[in-house]
This record gives C-alpha cells, structure tokens and sequence, in this order.
C-alpha cells in the first residue's frame, strides 16, 4: 500500500464521513465518496470499544491485508473509510475478508461485481 493511499488527516476523515455514503454489516462499517483521482484511498479506524491494543493492531492488519487481497478488483477513485465494530473482536481472517467483500458488493464499487465476488 503505497503512503498516497492512506488517509490519515482527521479532517479528510470527518469529511468522509459527513459526505460520505455508508453501509455495514455485522463486522465492519464502510464509508466511501468518490475522490476525482485515478488511485483509491484507505483509512481504518478500529476503537477502543473493540479491546485492547493487540487486538485492535490484530484487527486492523486483517482489515487491511484483506483489502490489499481485494483492490485489484475495486473501481478506482474513491476514497474509503473501514470502521471495525466490536463484533470484529476474535474473527478469523476469512471472516474479515467476506465482510469486506460483502460490503464492496453493497457499495457497488467493485469491478464486474458478479464475476469478481464467485471467484473469491
């Protein structure tokens, strides 16, 4: 994940989520707005409601190795936000990943949804 895909300005996260749209699920919270440029942007927020340190960092780099996994298959430009809920807390890996997938679906951002979801 290169350093421009990252958001981590506490403005371009409120803005995110004021004008942003969002769906969820069980596990995760998304937001995305479309940001005009040709590369997606990535910020993970996982709070001290989920537990401690190890598992919000545990939490956090399943989050993002799952959309790493995932962003050859998503539309370019847009600028997206991951909220873990504190049902995140103890998941396997899989678990993670299929809510991702599952709200990239909802979001209708990924790249010949259909075909791209069956194949994972």
């Amino acid at each position: 994940m290169n350093k421009s895909e990252v958001i981590r300005k506490n403005e371009e996260f409120r803005e995110i989520y004021r004008t942003g749209k969002s769906y969820a699920n069980k596990y995760l919270i998304m937001y995305v707005k479309k940001n005009n440029n040709n590369f997606n942007r990535i910020g993970i927020s996982v709070s001290k409601k989920v537990g401690n340190s190890v598992v919000r960092h545990r939490i956090t780099r399943l989050i993002r190795e799952s959309y790493r996994l995932s962003r050859e298959g998503i539309l370019a430009g847009h600028d997206i936000i991951i909220v873990a809920r504190a049902d995140a807390k103890g998941k396997s890996f899989s678990e993670i990943e299929s809510a991702l997938l599952h709200l990239i679906r909802l979001h209708k951002i990924g790249k010949n949804s259909n075909e791209y979801i069956e194949n994972k």
